[in-house]
């Protein structure tokens, strides 16, 4: 039954994290209607500005006399579309005035790039909206059937995770009386290695968060998952990491078993889970439903399900 609850907890570490990657693919996509749609407004408030000086031009040279067969040729124009190209034809028209052509053309063309791109984001928003949807309703599906495989084994896993829990604070209080500083100098780096090691002190704030429990999507004291957890705890020293494993797994150095140091990131499971390793074949991190931020040996299922490291 435990191998099953497992199992269950690995399919939504994946879960999860495909729910994480949709919100910051949701992120981007809010970010570029934002951009455009301020870029339109200006586009559009161009556009009309270099149109009035157009037609004020051509009324100019109707009015005056001026030009009279380029003025007979642009006021038979019939539409916008047809006036641009019948100036872009007429060559006796001044350099203001292919210059003010120049600017209608340019800034007509920048508000249908940027109509386009809106509908393409929109377009996107509405189907990472539908796969958001999707994502959670796995995910409490998973939640659902992990609840229902609990009822007859809770007596086992409260000892289970008292244990861990007891081991989780022995490691803590070995740890608080050690400093994860940034060497002085950093000498030269071999060809191949990861760059020494730099953020060993977040392994103190990290302890800071013993005992928060788990909350998928989370990513504040109020609750965490795997990769909310570490992207919490390397913002406050200034380290802005996505709220998701594969992004994070793409950041950074990659650095061997044999060569992890304090503050490394830890990744398992094909990418599923996530940890901040403190030293000693251990490592800090935001398990599962149902458990809390703790301390974990890299053995067992850890060491079985290992993927690598990233040095940041």
């Amino acid at each position: 039954m435990l191998a099953q609850i497992q199992e269950i907890d690995a399919r939504l570490g994946h879960a999860v994290e495909a729910y994480n990657l949709a919100n910051v693919k949701l992120d981007r996509i809010e970010g570029e209607l934002a951009r455009n749609k301020r870029h339109i407004v200006i586009a559009r408030k161009n556009l009309g500005t270099a149109q009035r000086r157009l037609a004020d031009r051509v009324v100019s040279m109707y009015t005056s006399g001026e030009q009279t067969s380029t003025v007979a040729v642009l006021l038979g124009a019939t539409s916008l579309d047809e006036l641009l190209d019948r100036i872009d034809t007429a060559n006796r028209v001044s350099e203001q005035d292919a210059a003010t052509l120049r600017q209608v053309i340019d800034y007509r063309a920048e508000v249908k790039r940027r109509g386009v791109r809106l509908a393409r984001a929109r377009a996107e928003q509405s189907s990472v909206v539908e796969e958001k949807a999707a994502q959670r309703a796995s995910i409490q599906s998973q939640l659902d059937e992990r609840e229902s495989m609990l009822a007859g084994i809770r007596d086992e896993i409260r000892r289970i995770q008292a244990e861990e829990a007891r081991r989780s604070r022995a490691i803590a209080s070995q740890l608080r009386g050690q400093t994860f500083e940034a060497p002085a100098s950093y000498g030269s780096v071999p060809d191949g290695a990861a760059p020494p090691a730099r953020y060993g002190g977040v392994v103190g704030i990290a302890m800071r968060y013993l005992g928060v429990p788990y909350r998928w999507g989370g990513a504040s004291p109020s609750g965490f998952d795997c990769s909310g957890f570490t992207m919490y705890v390397y913002a406050q020293i200034g380290v802005s990491l996505p709220h998701y494993t594969g992004a994070q797994w793409n950041m950074g150095s990659p650095v061997s078993r044999g060569d992890l140091q304090p503050g490394d990131l830890v990744f398992f499971n094909g990418l599923g889970h996530m940890g901040i390793y403190v030293g000693g074949g251990n490592f800090i991190h935001a398990p599962h439903t149902g458990d809390v931020v703790k301390i974990s040996s890299m053995t067992g299922w850890y060491s079985s399900t290992y993927v690598g490291a990233r040095r940041l």
